[in-house]
């Protein structure tokens, strides 16, 4: 039984309503108790002059699943460069863009992150993907399955299957793999390329299943709700990039009616169409939108300038961009009935005024959106830039003079135009662990994670205060996950193996005759054969801990 006193720091512990107390914080054996100042412990640390917060939390990063490891594939030039690390407890691992399993649990860890969430895990890709997370050492993971583009959810849709029984296959398809959420990717919209189409707005029928984007949100976010799935339907709207596509954005979130949906890598789905180039910021009216909506909540999705890749299932808007490439290669693939994925590398540039535009844009719907425990720090890693720079985003949130500065640089009509340079608000400590930390864990029904109350998990991370936020973030002094120090000063002390969340909501066991006839009728895969049982699961996950995750008991059928 270990024991560990981290003592005298200053506790910002939004989950708890603590701004800035300075006090103790105990452990033992992984979890933070209340001890007496007098009881003896194993362990003390002095953290006088400090900032102590739970430990980061990713709720939307590509870490695992085949469209991650053809991004690294694509780039060999990004994983050239790396020298052996010097330390023992490291094993070879390379990349920036898209790092290694390994050097992705490194880097989160070395960054102040305990746990980290593959927001894209395709169906037929499901023991891949937490094989892949599960290779990623010291972070706990889970993922969201991606539906809303199957085949057989759409015949389901518009055959006018009773909605009991799509809920069910919605339950089915969790359970199966072992999922913590649903992510619906531009709905309706990769299965309407493999039919030639284009372009699929929210109220546009899909040429060949003849339903809308509208219809698979509603029903998705029902199913969800009604399940007891704590984290609200992750939403890829329609239109990504598109100028103009602010309209499918606030539609996106109407469909919703009311019921919990979260909107994700938001930046990428708030342009406009004003001025000479017919290309503008709507962060204003997205802010707005959200402010008014309680019931939504967003990342942002934040572009940082340089080189990266971008790996989405969204296939018919990757293929739209592959000409944008850089480097010029690019890959499409075919999930067979299940998805898509498009790999394109991208460099932003700052004398770009599109990709200028998007900095301002990113950085605008942070600032304007009132509420932070509706508004979490992303990239969408690394779709506009690795997760690495996120010290760097957060010193650019917490400082307007920095701001300011990095503005002066860019394209001049940006620098010259954008909203961003009148906007003011400076987020505060407080406001960046609610958004990196405690707003994350709410939002996911973590309710042991992101917060240092008494029984919760110590996924701690302690920062020596600087007024360069940036460093301070980059390089914490210590970095606690489950009580064991993982990391000091930047340098790995341990390399736990982290546990794996997910959710088990209850459905109707009936369903799987249904998925048994088509799976032989029209799949290579037999459905029955796709479930992942508890066992595997933890064979996949290197041993870690199962973390099954409560639902909020808003429903679901029993088997």
């Amino acid at each position: 039984m270990t024991t560990l006193r981290l003592k005298g720091g200053r506790i910002y512990d939004p989950a708890n309503g603590v701004d800035g107390e300075v006090r103790d914080l105990c452990v033992r054996d992984g979890r933070i108790v209340d001890l007496p100042a007098a009881e003896p412990v194993d362990r003390e640390y002095d953290l006088s002059g400090m900032v102590v917060m739970a430990g980061g939390i990713d709720l939307h990063t590509h870490i695992g699943g085949g469209k991650v490891n053809l991004a690294r594939m694509l780039l060999p030039e990004d994983h050239r460069a790396a020298r052996p690390p010097e330390n023992p407890l490291e094993l070879a691992s390379s990349g920036c863009c898209t790092p290694g399993t390994l050097a992705t649990g490194y880097r989160y860890a070395e960054m102040g992150y305990t746990a980290a969430f593959e927001p894209a895990m395709a169906f037929s890709n499901a023991r891949h993907a937490h094989l892949e997370m599960g290779d990623t050492p010291i972070l706990d993971h889970g993922a969201y399955v991606m539906l809303g583009n199957e085949e057989l959810f759409l015949r389901m849709l518009a055959e006018g299957e009773d909605f009991e029984r799509v809920r069910d296959y919605v339950g089915w398809a969790i359970n199966a793999t072992r999922a913590m959420g649903v992510k619906v990717v531009n709905p309706g919209g990769i299965s309407a390329f493999k039919f030639n189409q284009r372009k699929l707005d929210v109220d546009q029928d899909h040429d060949h299943w003849r339903i809308t984007p509208r219809q698979v949100v509603q029903t998705l976010s029902r199913a969800v709700y009604e399940l007891g799935v704590p984290h609200p339907l992750h939403i890829h709207a329609s239109n990504l990039g598109v100028p103009g596509n602010v309209a499918s954005t606030l539609a996106t979130m109407d469909a919703l009616e009311g019921l919990p949906g979260h909107l994700t890598h938001i930046q990428f789905h708030a342009y406009g169409t004003e001025g000479p180039r017919k290309f503008s910021s709507a962060a204003r009216a997205i802010a707005e939108a959200v402010n008014a909506r309680p019931n939504v909540s967003i990342d942002v999705g934040q572009i940082i300038f340089g080189q990266t890749v971008t790996a989405s299932g969204d296939t018919m808007r990757q293929h739209a961009n592959a000409e944008l490439g850089s480097p010029r290669k690019w890959i499409g693939a075919d999930i067979e009935c299940d998805a898509g994925c498009g790999v394109v590398p991208f460099r932003y540039r700052e004398q770009s005024y599109v990709n200028a535009l998007q900095w301002a844009i990113g950085l605008e719907l942070f600032l304007l959106v009132d509420d932070p425990w509706r508004v979490v720090l992303t990239t969408d890693h690394p779709n506009g830039g690795p997760f690495t720079s996120y010290p760097h985003l957060i010193r650019l949130l917490m400082d307007k003079s920095f701001r300011d500065e990095q503005l002066a640089r860019l394209h001049p009509d940006v620098a010259a135009q954008a909203e961003l340079r009148e906007i003011r608000r400076e987020l505060s400590l407080y406001e960046i662990a609610i958004m990196t930390r405690a707003a994350p864990a709410r939002l996911l029904g973590l309710t042991d994670r992101g917060q240092l109350g008494v029984g919760a998990a110590a996924d701690i991370a302690v920062y020596r205060e600087e007024t360069d936020r940036e460093a301070m973030f980059t390089t914490p002094e210590y970095v606690f996950k489950d009580g064991t120090l993982v990391a000091r000063r930047g340098r790995l002390e341990a390399v736990p193996v982290g546990g794996v969340h997910y959710v088990e909501p209850e459905f109707d066991r009936s369903i799987e005759a249904k998925l048994a006839r088509y799976s032989q009728a029209h799949l290579a895969f037999d459905y029955r054969h796709a479930a992942i049982g508890r066992d595997e699961l933890c064979a996949c996950g290197n041993g870690g801990a199962l973390l099954p995750c409560p639902l909020h008991g808003r429903g679901g059928r029993r088997a």
